[in-house]
């Protein structure tokens, strides 16, 4: 980039031709409003020679001034000869480049390219001279921090790490950031530290920013940067480094003990696993637990394991650091729920007993108890005052905590009821007239095996049919057609009886009573109860016959004691008459 000069600083002497360039190197221009060109370091610098080309023109010269100004001459080109020539300058071997219009190019630039160059006209009688500044830039590397420290202490200064910045010029400055915010030192909290360092070959600079820093608590997860601030051909800029995070290291401060369960409640036979921690960076490791009944500190890792916790396990469990400081408190309780069913197991009672049951339940809460009897949910809890066969079954009583997850307990009641096989025989003529059906009632347990004989002469008419065995009642019938009376006999035995019933049957010619069959339970109650309701209203209507029979008595006695009081008096009436009567006969 080349900078227009403020006001032309040209140099012009008049004398001979050898003369003037004695005298052209000897000149000084005056330093202000020079010609600038803004080079970037390893490209091309070019300067074009900004004077006017002058009639008579013998030859062009590029020149350049040392520190202590004497001149050095690097390039020359003939007007008339076209040839060009470069001086044997070390430095700018091979690199140069002088064009017709005495344009001067540089390859490569580099950082001692930045001098005053001089482009020199001469003629016959006059030297003109034009100087152009040189200035090389070249942009930095990007910031890198190095030396990064493994973990930072709070209340501790340490060096952080630092910032390298390579290759620049002119030379940068370094800015520390944390969170996008500058850095300011500040003393035993902030301390840096910069410095530069050129390198003798290519002029080039390194510079490097130490960081030293106390941090707090809150810098956990901190961003640090670094900024380098430098100069471009085109004016300021900044390249910043990678973000960095350091771990803090800090005391801790608070202990917390908590449970770490699979639900939110803890019954009898799960495992149950404490575990305690520090807010500290690093945190503890170790730790000790506080268990019920222990006096001392266990010491553990962060974690302590029960395992098959029983109800004792209930209680207030501790925590600390392994210096007994900084304690934290939880509270365990361990649900448990006991259920003990009395009788349980098989039970086995004779029909008409009395079997007391009882389902005794104890639990850390309030537990919900129901019975089931052969899978079907009852309402109420069972009680025999008399067992009866319907009574047997399986009893399951069954209890839960409805809070507590998975805590269920239930316990099996397996009775049975037996009985001596009772027999009850009925007879009945069947609608054809033809032949009778026999039925042979019988209860008992273990279902009694059925048998008939039949005594007298007849026919069997099909073979002995038995009714469902429901709750120890079932029937075994035949159907005969008697020509003549004959006795069945139904005989019924199992285990603990043999029990044997008759019956006398008329010939199917003769009529005769004909026994009904027995009704269903359900039946029989209803009977039992249409029995009690006639029973009723009979007692009922006597009872009304009974009063109103009273008080008829009561009033026909009552209205015989009237009549004879009316009877008197109209006898005392008529006696009087006479006596009247007979007094007036006298006087007469």
């Amino acid at each position: 980039m080349m900078e227009p000069p403020a006001a032309a600083a040209r140099v012009s002497c008049r004398c001979r031709p050898l003369l003037c360039l004695l005298l052209a190197a000897l000149c000084v221009p005056p330093a202000l409003g020079l010609y600038t060109v803004n080079a970037v370091y390893g490209d091309t610098i070019t300067m074009p020679c900004r004077l006017e080309v002058p009639d008579g023109l013998m030859f062009g010269k590029w020149k350049y001034e040392m520190p202590n100004e004497s001149p050095v001459f690097i390039a020359f080109r003939s007007s008339t000869k076209k040839n060009v020539q470069y001086d044997d300058v070390p430095d700018y071997k091979d690199r140069l480049s002088l064009s017709e219009n005495y344009t001067l190019s540089i390859k490569n630039a580099r950082i001692s390219d930045e001098k005053r160059f001089v482009c020199m006209l001469v003629t016959e009688d006059d030297v003109s001279e034009e100087p152009t500044i040189v200035k090389v830039f070249k942009q930095p590397s990007q910031p890198e921090i190095l030396h990064q420290a493994d973990f930072l202490e709070t209340e501790k200064l340490k060096m952080l790490g630092e910032c390298v910045v390579r290759d620049s010029y002119p030379e940068g400055n370094v800015t520390w950031y944390k969170n996008g915010r500058v850095l300011q030192p500040v003393e035993g909290v902030v301390v840096i530290n910069l410095r530069k360092v050129e390198n003798r070959s290519t002029g080039l600079f390194t510079m490097t920013s130490s960081l030293q820093y106390m941090p707090t608590k809150e810098d956990a997860n901190a961003k640090f940067t670094c900024i380098v601030t430098y100069y471009g051909p085109s004016g300021q800029k900044t390249i910043q480094s990678e973000p960095v995070v350091f771990d803090v290291h800090y005391p801790t401060e608070k202990v917390t003990i908590r449970v770490l369960s699979q639900s939110s409640t803890i019954k009898e036979g799960d495992n149950v696993t404490l575990k305690c921690s520090g807010n500290g960076n690093p945190p503890p490791q170790e730790f000790l637990f506080y268990i019920p009944g222990e006096t001392e500190g266990i010491r553990s890792s962060d974690t302590y394991v029960m395992t098959d916790v029983r109800r004792n396990a209930t209680g207030e469990y501790k925590c600390s650091l392994i210096d007994k400081s900084m304690m934290d408190a939880t509270t365990i309780t361990v649900h448990y729920l006991d259920l003990q069913l009395t009788p349980s197991g098989e039970v086995t009672k004779q029909i008409g007993e009395a079997l007391p049951v009882s389902c005794t339940i104890s639990s850390s809460r309030n537990a919900t108890v129901f019975w089931i009897k052969d899978n079907t949910r009852m309402k109420t809890s069972p009680s025999f005052s008399s067992l009866q066969y319907q009574d047997a079954g399986n009893y399951i009583c069954e209890t839960t905590l409805q809070e507590v997850e998975g805590l269920k307990k239930r316990k099996t009641l397996k009775l049975i009821v037996e009985g001596k096989p009772q027999i009850k025989m009925t007879k009945k003529t069947n609608t054809n007239k033809m032949s009778k059906t026999i039925v042979c009632h019988v209860e008992g347990f273990p279902k009694p095996a059925v048998q008939w004989t039949v005594t007298g002469s007849g026919s069997l008419i099909n073979k002995t049919e038995e009714t469902k065995y429901v709750n120890g009642k079932f029937s075994s019938k035949i159907i005969i057609a008697p020509e003549e009376n004959v006795t069945l006999t139904c005989i019924a035995e199992n285990q603990l009886e043999r029990t044997v019933t008759s019956l006398n049957v008329s010939a199917i010619s003769i009529p005769e009573y004909d026994e009904p069959e027995d009704r269903n339970d359900d039946n029989s109650e209803k009977v039992n109860d249409q029995a009690k309701l006639i029973v009723g209203i009979v007692v009922g209507l006597l009872l009304v016959a009974l009063v109103a029979g009273v008080v008829y008595w009561l009033y026909v006695k009552k209205s015989k004691t009237a009549s004879k009081h009316v009877d008197k008096d109209l006898g005392n009436i008529e006696e009087n008459k006479k006596l009247e009567e007979n007094n007036h006969k006298s006087e007469t």
